[in-house]
This record gives C-alpha cells, structure tokens and sequence, in this order.
C-alpha cells in the first residue's frame, strides 16, 4: 500500500515538475519575443522619436544628439591616399579653374595663367559630416573641411605694357563646407546615377601673393587684382547654388543644373538712426544689395547726403536659383568720395522665410558683421519691402488673401500682364514687362489722431499739425492746427491722385505751430504698397525722430492700372 502510494506521488509531483517546467519555459519565451520586438522598435527611432519619449533636460550632459559626425577615420586614410590625389586632383583643377581666371582676368592684364599647381604634401582635415534629410529622391551630404596646406602654386601673368610677373600664392587657410548630392537614386550599382558638389558655405579663405623675386606692393592697383580675380572665381565657380556634375549612370540630370527658379523684387525704403561715421556733418549713406555677391549681379542704391535717416525709395530686382538656401544681404555705407566707402552695417533675410506671392514689409537691425550672433551696438536699421515671385506660379501671383476673397487691383494688373506675355517670352523680357505695369488711383487718406506726442512748448505741451506729401510728384497737404495738446484729434480726410502707385511713397511730417515759426517732432513714411494690396486699412503708426508719440490713420485705394506706352 505504501509503494502504491508513493509512486502515484511521485507520478504527480513528476507530472507538477514538467507542468511546471513548461510553463516557465513557455514564459520566457513569451519574454524573449517581447524583449526581441523593443529591441527592434528601439532600433527603428529616429532622434526626433528619442526626444518625444524624454525632454532634453533628462539626459545626462555625455548625451548629445548631433547631425554631424566625426570623421577621423576618414582623415587618417586620406593623409595615405593624399600623394595619389594631389597629383590627380592638382591637374583637375588647373585646367578647371584656369578659363575661369581668364573670365575674370582684370583689365590691367593681358593674360593670368598657372605656371605651376600642385596642392602640397598637407592632407585637408574634415571636422564633421551630417546628412541633410530634403525629401527628395536623392542623399544630400555635408562635408566641413579645414585646410592649412603648403601648395605651391605660381601665376604666370602679364600686364598691358608687356612686362612677364610670375605671382606666388602661399599661406592659404581654407575653412568651409562642401555639399555632395547624390541623385537619382537607382536600383543598378552604385544606387545612384550622378553626383553633384559644391561650397555650401565658405566661411574663411585667406591667402597671400608674392612676386617671385620681388615685391608685388611695388606695383600699386596688382595685388588687389589678382586678389579680387580669385575670390570672384571661387564665388562664381563653385559657391553654392552653382555645382558641378558627374554624370556616373547614362541619363539626363538637366534637373540637377543651376537655373533661375524666380524673381526676388526687393523695395528699400528707407534706413534710420545710422551710426555717424563722419567727424564733420553726417554720414552719406548708400546701400548695397545682393543674393549672390558677383560684380554684376550687385544692386547700388543711389547715396543720400548728410543724413542719418535716409529715403531711397528704389526699387530692385534679382534672380532667386534656391529659395530654400539663398537669403538677400544689405549692407549700408558711408559715402567718402574717391576714398573707400565705410561700412555701416549690415543685414540679411532667409528668403526660406517669404511666402511667394505675398508682400513681407520687415525692418532689419544693421550689425557689424553678418557672422556676428549678436551685436548689441545700435547701428541702425534698414526698411525693406520683399515679394518673391516663382516662375510658373498660376497667373504669376497667388491671391496673398483668401480663396473666397476678390482679387485686388494690384493682382490684377499684374495677372493680365502675365496672361499676355507669350509663352515663348523669356523670363527676361517678362520681367521687363513687369517692370512696366504702371498702377494709377486715387489715395484717400484720413488723419484721425495723434497720441503721446512729445512736448515741445516750455508749457510742456504742442500745437500740433501734421504735413502729407507724396514723394514723387511732390503733392502736399496739411491739417488744421489743435492748440496745447499732446493727443489732438483731426479726423481730416484728404484725396491725392497718384500717377505711379507701385513707386511712390506717403510722407507724413508732424510738426508744432509757433507764431514766429515751427518745429520738428517725427515722420511717418508709408509706402503705398499695402492699400494698394488691401484695399482700406486703418493703422497706428509710431513716429520715427521722436521719443514718443504714434499717428492714427485711415487709407483708402481707387486704382485704375495701365501700361506705359512703348
């Protein structure tokens, strides 16, 4: 009886061990698969996905999410392969760049060639690689290169009277990053079929000439032109939108070209509060403008005298070849005659940040430097007004209001100029007509009030009025005067017929009545751009000149658009 019962026991306790044996086995199964699928979801986050699970702050400080990589590895075998590529790179390069100096070879020469180019025995470093993520069907690399080489390189140049200079250029320092495009992706090896490069951003290029034998300062105007002939070449040759291609698969990559993708138009209004650089009297400030800083792509306002506060109301063009990357530079100068002008300051705008079709109205802080993150000297600042205009936008412009609202008169002067330009016209001869279109009206304009205006009177107080005056045609009118008040009220409403709509400008001049004369407070200046656009605003408009005060104003557009005969 007692081994019947201890085999039916350990029967069950055998069957309880397996049972349980199973089961646990069954579990880290289950364990293991649930393991294996975190794992491989792990695996498929991106950085953005990383950043949404835990905020920054989380992190320890040895956490850093880059996009740009080390590349050491890489550094150390090109310092191996460096002797076979300066000699295939030195050549390559010779008889690329050689017709580009001879584009740009300075009217003192009779002929800048390279007598001798290699590239040295010192390898370029790249500090960091990161992939830019466009969306297109290609990859998109940047590589950042530093190089402080020895290379040895001599022009061989001669002047208009005859005389031979071999030129040395010695000590360069390069930093910069380089863009490689690598499109279309293929499915046949190597899995795309050119690749394209270009300097996305020089950020430093120094170098020094030498006269072998000699001293080039001994020949005044030569150094700065060679000097200026090669930064112009290295601007125009390779500097970003312009890239060069290798084909690497037959095919026809027309796509990856440079070529004008739309029209920057670009109004500079006015600049004010400019830093004096001038010991007697004021500045005389001009302004230059560029997308891409080549001679004759350059625009150069006209100089306005002895002013701080100055009005160019000129108008611009310039062709856009990437909106995602280009942006447009200001910089301010200081008049000095046949000396070298000074520069006031500088600015830019990301034309990423324009929406097509639509007029942005920005003042932009002057600083000394556009590499500068901060500069918290007052220098000024410069009014623009920028549209960016895409070739093949449907009817040349997109309604900047909403879909259900009546196209503006504006818009459609502009729509039927596009609509009647021939298909086969070049965008030249389009943009020249768009130069053309003339918008004619009536500007209705109410000055309803003043606030905060400064004192002036020794009672502290103002007997104010305020002087309109349309700059081009030189129309004036003026409202009542409102004695001992620093918030008059007028409500004075006064029409001005304006022949040129899209370039003139409304001036708008505060000043205080005194019985043996006047004085100054502030100015408003309006471009007529906006109520040509909307048709009717009203707007509170702070005073430039002055410690306080703002106008309020109403503004009413009637237009009639025609076109100047030819």
């Amino acid at each position: 009886m007692a081994f019947v019962f201890g085999l039916v026991l350990g029967i069950l306790v055998g069957l309880a061990i397996i049972v349980i044996f199973v089961r646990f086995e069954n579990h880290r199964s289950k364990l293991r698969s649930e393991l294996a699928t975190t794992v491989a979801a792990f695996a498929r986050m991106t950085v953005e996905d990383s950043r949404k699970l835990l905020p920054p702050q989380y992190y320890p400080s040895w956490v850093v999410f880059s996009h740009h990589q080390k590349l050491g590895w890489l550094n150390s075998h090109l310092e191996k392969m460096w002797p076979y590529i300066n000699e295939a790179a030195s050549e390559l390069i010779k008889t690329s760049v050689e017709p580009m100096l001879e584009q740009y070879r300075p009217v003192i020469l009779s002929s800048l060639k390279f007598s001798k180019f290699t590239l040295g025995t010192v390898a370029p470093q790249f500090t960091g690689v990161s992939i830019i993520e466009d969306g297109s069907d290609g990859i998109t690399m940047e590589l950042e290169m530093q190089w402080d080489g020895n290379p040895s390189i001599i022009l061989a140049i001669k002047t208009l009277v005859g005389v031979a200079l071999p030129v040395q250029v010695k000590d360069i320092g390069f930093t910069g990053v380089f863009r490689l495009i690598f499109k279309p992706l293929v499915d046949e090896f190597p899995c795309f079929g050119a690749v394209c490069y270009s300097l996305r951003n020089k950020k430093k290029l120094d170098f020094k000439l030498k006269v072998v034998g000699g001293d080039i300062s001994t020949l005044p105007g030569i150094s700065d032109a060679i000097e200026g002939t090669i930064r112009d070449a290295v601007e125009d040759s390779i500097t970003w939108p312009v890239r060069k291609i290798f084909p690497i698969l037959p095919g026809d990559y027309s796509d990856l070209e440079l070529k004008p993708v739309g029209v920057l138009e670009v109004k500079l209004v006015q600049a004010k509060e400019l830093t004096n650089k001038d010991m007697v009297g004021k500045s005389d400030p001009f302004a230059r403008l560029y997308i891409r800083p080549l001679p004759d792509r350059m625009k150069r306002s006209k100089t306005i005298n002895n002013d701080l506060n100055p009005i160019w109301n000129e108008h611009f063009e310039f062709i856009v070849e990437d909106e995602t990357t280009q942006h447009l530079v200001v910089k301010v100068y200081d008049d000095e005659g046949l000396q070298a002008s000074e520069l006031i300051g500088c600015a830019q705008v990301q034309l990423s940040e324009l929406e097509p079709g639509k007029v942005k109205d920005v003042w932009l802080k002057l600083v000394k430097s556009l590499d500068l993150q901060r500069d918290n000297k007052n220098r000024g600042q410069v009014h623009l007004e920028l549209l960016y205009c895409p070739f093949g936008m449907e009817n040349g412009f997109a309604n900047p209001f909403t879909s259900n609202s009546a196209m503006t008169s504006l818009e459609k002067a502009l729509k039927s100029e596009m609509n009647g330009a021939n298909a086969t016209e070049s965008e030249k001869e389009a943009a020249q007509k768009r130069r053309e279109v003339i918008i004619r009206g009536v500007l209705t304009i109410t000055i309803i009030s003043a606030e905060d205006l400064p004192p002036v009177d020794l009672m502290g107080k103002a007997d104010p009025y305020v002087v309109l005056t349309l700059k081009k045609s030189g129309a004036k009118n003026k409202t009542r005067v409102v004695n001992d008040n620093l918030n008059p009220v007028w409500n004075q409403t006064f029409d001005f017929v304006v022949e040129d709509g899209l370039h003139d400008m409304l001036i708008l001049e505060v000043w205080d009545h005194d019985t043996f004369g006047k004085d100054y407070m502030g100015r408003c200046i309006l471009t007529l751009t906006r109520v040509i656009l909307e048709g009717e605003y009203q707007d509170s408009i702070p005073l430039d000149g002055a410690k306080s005060g703002k106008l309020n104003v109403h503004l009413k557009w009637n237009a009639q658009p025609i076109y100047r005969e030819s």
